[in-house]
């Protein structure tokens, strides 16, 4: 079979139909075929009623992160990472916060922005008069779509009338703003947002095109506190140097954008356990970073008059704990069993707290020994798994690598190869 991606059909074939095309093409051999429909938790039919063109399930590490104290609350924290030092960075971390009394986190309410876009009036400000006076009928419409959203305290409770300048010439954004209580919120804010635009056209004698939520949810905050004792960190040199790499992530985007990257490692960890939207918290908190004009840190950093640091995070974080992947998927809710958090809210909590301490790891580990010394430990136990070693194997590469300091693919192989020929 010649090699194409062109495969009509392709969606409608069962997933072994779907996988013999694939093994033709790629050429896979029946032990990788294996390793597709190896589904562990998540049974392969239901994972094909999930998403489009399933053939398999890909698996990633499952952790759990320990000593987090949040609003004097204990969790256990599920993590899905590939990466080696997250979770144990920001297990580390948690243990220095909670010496100073553990994290302080809070959250505004779940409102989510639902975005209409008006053009073709004849008066921009007439428009807006008449849209802010039928706000009344529009935010009946709304809500119309999900009563019980509404009996649970949710719906639409407001909107707002922009005008912007754009390629096309000034046009009207009304901002639907949608309590979506424990959902992540996207599907029903996009529902109300396509209700409502009939009517918003009807009033203004505009013409609506996009009507759809935006993942840029700046009324939907979550912020974390913490304290850490200069004891802890090895003394107020230590933390001067934190506030030294933090001073270099406020006045330099391309450092903001690795000290950003380190907070969404424990953000976007906690969200693939809890089967919630990572691209659009992804591009929610970037978005944030660059709200004044200038891309900058979500975390902020100062030294207290004692001496001791204090950090503080501020970013939209949009989740949910029902609906979406959050209920169908097996292992999410088991993360969300383990974490036992009630809301979604809490759930936000949780996880700018996570950033937080992983903001708080890098930055220590920056200032200090450098990120690579324990990076690269926990890097070499990947590195001899690529080379094939198994079992007890594994640890004495990595124990050679270590001391050797060459912690690299070609090295792992040479002492693989001298172990298996003398053993």
């Amino acid at each position: 079979m010649n090699k194409t991606s062109r495969l009509p059909g392709f969606y409608k074939l069962p997933i072994i139909e779907r996988l013999k095309i694939l093994k033709e093409l790629a050429e896979l051999t029946d032990e990788e075929v294996g390793l597709l429909l190896n589904t562990g938790s998540l049974p392969i039919d239901l994972a094909d009623r999930m998403i489009e063109n399933v053939i398999g399930v890909f698996h990633l590490p499952f952790a759990i992160a320990t000593n987090f104290l949040i609003n004097e609350k204990d969790y256990l924290v599920p993590m899905v990472i590939e990466e080696p030092s997250v979770v144990a960075a920001a297990s580390n971390a948690a243990k220095m916060v909670r010496q100073g009394g553990g994290f302080k986190a809070s959250t505004t309410p779940p409102i989510m922005i639902g975005q209409i876009q008006l053009v073709g009036v004849k008066d921009l400000e007439e428009a807006k008069e008449t849209i802010i006076g039928e706000k009344d009928k529009i935010l009946e419409i709304a809500n119309e779509k999900d009563p019980l959203l509404v009996k649970l305290g949710g719906g639409a409770k407001d909107l707002e009338v922009r005008t912007i300048n754009s390629i096309k010439g000034s046009m009207l954004i009304v901002h639907l703003l949608v309590d979506v209580r424990d959902a992540m919120g996207a599907n029903i804010v996009n529902t109300m947002a396509e209700a409502v635009a009939p009517y918003i056209e009807k009033i203004t004698g505009g013409r609506v095109y996009l009507r759809i939520v935006s993942n840029l949810a700046v009324k939907r905050l979550a912020r974390a506190e913490c304290i850490v004792p200069k004891e802890v960190l090895g003394g107020e040199e230590v933390v001067d140097a934190i506030l030294y790499a933090y001073a270099f992530a406020a006045a330099d985007p391309y450092r903001a954008a690795t000290h950003n990257k380190g907070i969404m490692n424990g953000v976007i960890a906690v969200a693939l356990a809890t089967g919630n939207d990572t691209r659009a918290l992804e591009a929610g908190a970037h978005a944030y970073a660059a709200l004044s004009g200038k891309y900058l840190p979500l975390s902020t950093w100062e030294k207290t008059k004692e001496g001791n640091l204090k950090g503080c995070l501020e970013m939209p974080i949009a989740v949910g704990i029902v609906g979406g992947a959050t209920r169908s998927n097996p292992l999410a809710k088991v993360a969300l069993k383990i974490l036992g958090v009630k809301t979604a809210n809490e759930l936000a909590e949780v996880m700018v707290s996570v950033g937080l301490a992983n903001n708080l790891a890098a930055l220590k580990a920056l200032a200090t020994e450098g990120i690579q010394k324990g990076h690269m430990k926990l890097h070499a136990r990947n590195i001899a798994i690529a080379a094939g070693a198994k079992g007890k194997l594994i640890d004495i590469i990595v124990e050679r690598m270590i001391k050797e300091g060459k912690i690299r693919l070609d090295r792992a192989k040479e002492i693989l190869d001298e172990l298996t020929k003398s053993g």
